[in-house]
């Protein structure tokens, strides 16, 4: 597979475990743990997939989002977005803003592979 996910993540113990995780599963793991500048290192690194926390540091990964989505060449890029806020108008928002999938922490495993899988091949 050999596909590059960029995770924009602020909590040490999901980086360490998402990444352990999907490096196991064959993916090649960049991390980035505030919002300040995620959207410049995800115009650089140029991952296949993106991972986005909503609560960072600085930014949020709503406004990411918004900004990546306007960004040429990053309007298309599959992106998660995690959030340990389930309620429906942050998924609504993700939505709007184009966010591919939304998931709540926690996660299982299989649950966030399962949903790399799919949002690579789309």
């Amino acid at each position: 597979m050999n596909k590059h996910v960029l995770l924009v993540e602020d909590e040490p113990n999901i980086i360490e475990a998402v990444s352990f995780l999907l490096s196991r599963d064959g993916w090649t793991v960049s991390t980035h743990s505030n919002g300040h500048d995620a959207a410049d290192v995800i115009r650089a690194k140029k991952p296949d997939v993106l991972i986005l926390d909503v609560m960072l540091p600085g930014r949020s990964g709503f406004d990411i989002l918004a900004d990546i989505r306007n960004s040429e060449g990053f309007s298309e890029i599959p992106v998660l977005m995690l959030t340990a806020r389930g309620q429906a108008k942050d998924r609504e928002m993700a939505e709007r803003l184009g966010a591919t999938r939304f998931m709540t922490k926690p996660f299982s495993n299989a649950e966030i592979i399962e949903t790399l899988h799919e949002m690579s091949v789309s």
